[in-house]
């Protein structure tokens, strides 16, 4: 018997691999573009920034650096030193917290459980811009607002991180192993510090990238919570600077040059902890 075989005729298979590729193309395009915009602009001075064609290099990035630095005593390091730390003290501490609900509500069975769940897919609808003026009504009226802590306790219950954090336990952690723990005597603290938390690596990494990165862009939040000037991060620092220039122009060459610096921490830290961002379930377990 003559095996028959059906072949795709090459263009529409080169066709089909073609489109996903060019929307890609486009997205990434797309995306880009800003970030590509604001490189320009930062190295154009005050003069060549509303002279010069939108994509033409300028000759006064070192100058704005310096400006941007010594503006204001240098309050550019602290507008981003306190960024760092409302990022990467919230990444890390919702991080932390994720991982061990998520961890719970995957390989524990108790009471109320999905209701547990529920309310934090739940959680995940309601936008933020909803509970802004209540978080900060709660905060005043406990003595909290206008500190460091109005802006970091908000980002460590994530109802999102926890969602993507025990949808990875369900997947990464064998509940044979687990098993195989307890019955070699083994504590639930001691399998869930040096066998779940290793095995849970990739996707706290994951959870951390995303908190990160959305604490670091966050506007809203420290611009109401917020009314001390040496308190606020980048976002807010740099949307005072705008203001500010609509009365003075050359400060919008330091706006552009604070907005592309305060891209590059995003980018070395992506390019620092891809290594890290692995897809084997079992990397990282401790035997």
């Amino acid at each position: 018997m003559t095996a028959i075989s059906h072949r795709r005729p090459r263009g529409k298979a080169a066709f089909g691999g073609l489109a996903p590729t060019a929307l890609l193309l486009i997205g990434a395009i797309y995306c880009l573009f800003p970030v590509f915009w604001v490189l320009i602009a930062a190295t154009k001075s005050p003069a060549e920034l509303f002279s010069t064609g939108t994509l033409a290099f300028g000759t006064g990035f070192l100058d704005n650096v310096t400006q941007l630095f010594a503006y204001r005593d240098g309050v550019f390091w602290l507008w981003a030193a306190n960024t760092l730390i409302y990022a990467g003290g919230g990444a890390l501490l919702s991080t932390a917290v994720s991982a061990v609900s998520g961890y719970a509500l995957a390989k524990y069975r108790f009471p109320g459980r999905n209701l547990i769940f529920n309310l934090l897919i739940g959680g995940i609808l309601v936008p933020a811009v909803v509970l802004a003026i209540p978080q900060y009504l709660l905060f005043s009226k406990i003595g909290l607002a206008d500190s460091y802590w109005a802006v970091l306790l908000p980002q460590i219950l994530h109802p999102y991180s926890i969602y993507l954090a025990r949808i990875y336990a369900a997947a990464a952690i064998p509940d044979s192993l687990l098993e195989a723990g307890r019955i070699d005597g083994a504590t639930e603290w001691r399998l869930m510090s040096r066998v779940a938390m290793p095995l849970m690596v990739p996707g706290m990494v994951t959870i951390f990238l995303f908190q990160f990165v959305a604490i670091w862009n966050n506007f809203l939040l420290p611009f109401i919570m917020l009314g001390d000037d040496g308190k606020f991060p980048l976002t807010v620092g740099l949307f005072t600077l705008l203001q500010s220039g609509a009365n003075q122009p050359s400060l919008y060459n330091l706006i552009l040059t604070g907005a592309f610096l305060s891209l590059v921490p995003l980018i070395a830290l992506f390019l620092t902890m891809q290594r890290y961002w692995r897809t084997d379930l079992s990397s990282g377990a401790v035997k």
